[in-house]
């Protein structure tokens, strides 16, 4: 059974409807490492366990930018369970780029590499 590992991080951005959020991140220490659990509205993300928890924060972060959120930043807000405040600096997470667009010949050439190997 999970238990919280004492660490929490404040978690904010855009959703995929370009909301604003600012959300707690709470991690759990598994058998297996430790898990990130956000909720936020009707949505309650828990990654797959991971060696650390800053490894679990890196997941979360990449699954919300998978569902369309962005300007992800984050900051810890608790540590072996003391209360830090605002005491540590944001880490902002870079919004995926989409891919450019290839046009005919560059899809084909694409497709053409891809399938060579």
């Amino acid at each position: 059974m999970p238990e919280p590992a004492g660490e929490k991080h404040q978690l904010a951005g855009f959703d995929a409807r370009e909301r604003g959020f600012n959300r707690p991140v709470e991690f759990l220490r598994t058998s297996s490492g430790f898990q990130a659990s956000l909720r936020y509205e009707a949505v309650h993300l828990l990654t797959p366990a991971a060696a650390s928890t800053a490894d679990a924060l890196q997941q979360l972060i990449h699954l919300l930018h998978e569902q369309g959120y962005t300007q992800l930043r984050s900051q810890q807000s608790y540590r072996d369970g003391i209360y830090l405040g605002s005491q540590e600096p944001w880490i902002e997470y870079p919004d995926r780029q989409p891919e450019p667009e290839l046009g005919l010949l560059g899809l084909l050439k694409k497709w053409f590499g891809q399938s060579e190997g």
